[in-house]
């Protein structure tokens, strides 16, 4: 059986028991069997085989590639995924990524039908080899080309977390030359090496705690976080109670008028930039001082036609 049988066929259980935990295995073997009738039509080289054995290789082979582990309940009478908040979160935008792929791969013979935004990759071949220094704390060397730069810059670096924010990745790291913490985009880095050289993660080091009030990438400053008041039309309001804008979001006023929300964050380049992008469907109320950047930020636009 090839690779993409073995995989295609883990997949299935996982959607399977996450859409219907505790499913038996005869559930489980109904619904592989539907699913690889369908897949077949596109592809009749694709095969997939299910049985009791092979199953049960299955749970260990999803549980040593993926690190989902899947159990059985004799009170439940079926197999379950069995994984903590943050376990949960990580194995749904690992099925998203592999709808995403599959959706990928079908869109060749789909073009007239799905179109796909065309940009190129955001550095996500160096995840991997950057997953591996953070877990095993290793210096990391590379040369970084800033945008608003003509020459390249060499680093050496301790690398403490992987961070996404709006498709790209990046990752914080110390800086060996000045012993800051920094963000470092990974499309802009090259040459990346691995070094054998350890280094020791500080133990009050916590980036969930350090951008806790911060929106997107740009480290927060030692002030203290602000209470930030929008008003959004009721049309941007519809968006924005779907897509958030940070988990401190609270709504504040909902009704034919407008969306007031309240958040508590860092007024920083990122969360200006954000706001803008929204144009006249959004108001400030506070702070003064983030109202008076976004009139100044639309009269330099203005003034520019």
């Amino acid at each position: 059986m090839s690779k993409r049988g073995y995989i295609s066929r883990y997949l299935l259980i996982l959607k399977k028991l996450k859409a219907k935990p505790y499913s038996s295995y005869e559930e489980l073997n109904q619904y592989i069997e539907n699913k690889v009738d369908n897949m077949q039509m596109r592809d009749d080289t694709l095969d997939i085989g299910f049985s009791k054995r092979t199953f049960q290789r299955d749970i260990r082979e999803i549980s040593n590639i993926f690190g989902i582990d899947i159990e059985y309940s004799k009170s439940a009478g079926g197999y379950f995924i069995n994984q903590g908040e943050m376990e949960n979160l990580n194995f749904q935008r690992m099925m998203e990524t592999f709808d995403v792929f599959n959706s990928l791969r079908l869109a060749q013979d789909l073009s007239p039908h799905v179109h796909l935004e065309k940009r190129r990759p955001q550095g996500t071949e160096n995840l991997y080899g950057l997953l591996h220094a953070v877990k095993n704390r290793l210096k990391i060397k590379f040369s970084y080309q800033k945008f608003w730069e003509e020459e390249k810059s060499e680093r050496v670096t301790d690398p403490y977390v992987l961070k996404e924010f709006k498709n790209r990745w990046y990752i914080l790291a110390k800086d060996n030359n000045d012993g800051r913490v920094k963000s470092f985009a990974l499309d802009r880095m090259s040459s990346l090496e691995i070094t054998n050289v350890t280094f020791i993660l500080p133990a009050n080091y916590s980036a969930e705690e350090s951008y806790r009030y911060c929106f997107g990438i740009i480290s927060p400053t030692d002030e203290k976080p602000q209470e930030i008041i929008l008003s959004f039309d009721p049309f941007q309001g519809k968006y924005i109670k779907t897509l958030p804008l940070h988990e401190t979001q609270q709504v504040l006023i909902d009704n034919a008028d407008e969306l007031q929300v309240k958040l508590h964050l860092h007024v920083t380049h990122d969360l200006l930039m954000e706001l803008l992008s929204f144009g006249n469907n959004v108001k400030v109320l506070k702070p003064k001082i983030l109202a008076n950047e976004i009139r100044a930020a639309h009269q330099r636009a203005f003034e520019q036609y």
